[in-house]
């Protein structure tokens, strides 16, 4: 009895690992590499759904901007010429392909908030927007999707805008 118990709870811890998109993902690719611009493969997507579902769009290559993305969000659409200086100049970054000036930029962002349209795990990656007089990074974020749209955050997480590249 005591066997079936210990199994039953690493079978649930199994369980909550995969939900939380912290099992069967693969290591990040650099750009050039083999199976770079393959799409990862997971046994859940950030909405606790199989694997049945589609395969995220592949990853923007470095130096590669899209700025014909289309909002189909439903968000606020903004043009990046109105963000902040610091904003725009991430957005050069990602455009460029780095280098990010944190380690924690080009990572993979979960969107467990909901407020972005719900796509398969690995799909968005996170960018640090500096804020000057923050000890740390601060609360600014650009997320990038893999079909390039990207979205700004000035409240870490809590609202999004839909970035306008083309304007």
């Amino acid at each position: 009895m005591r066997a079936f118990a210990r199994l039953l709870v690493f079978a649930v811890a199994i369980l909550c690992l995969a939900g939380l998109g912290l099992l069967a993902t693969s290591p990040p690719q650099l750009a050039g590499s083999p199976g770079a611009n393959a799409p990862t493969s997971s046994a859940a997507t950030a909405g606790g759904t199989s694997a049945a579902s589609p395969a995220p769009a592949p990853r923007l290559t470095p130096g590669v901007s899209r700025t014909n993305a289309v909002n189909a969000s439903g968000l606020k659409a903004v043009n990046a010429s109105s963000l902040p200086a610091e904003a725009r100049r991430t957005l050069e970054l990602i455009a460029q392909g780095g280098p990010y000036p944190y380690s924690r930029d080009a990572v993979l962002f979960s969107n467990f908030e909901g407020l972005l349209p719900r796509k398969p795990n690995g799909y968005y990656q996170e960018f640090t927007v500096e804020t000057s007089g923050e000890s740390d990074r601060g609360p600014r974020r650009i997320i990038t999707g893999g079909a390039g749209e990207k979205y700004y955050t000035p409240d870490h997480y809590q609202s999004f805008v839909f970035v306008n590249e083309a304007k």
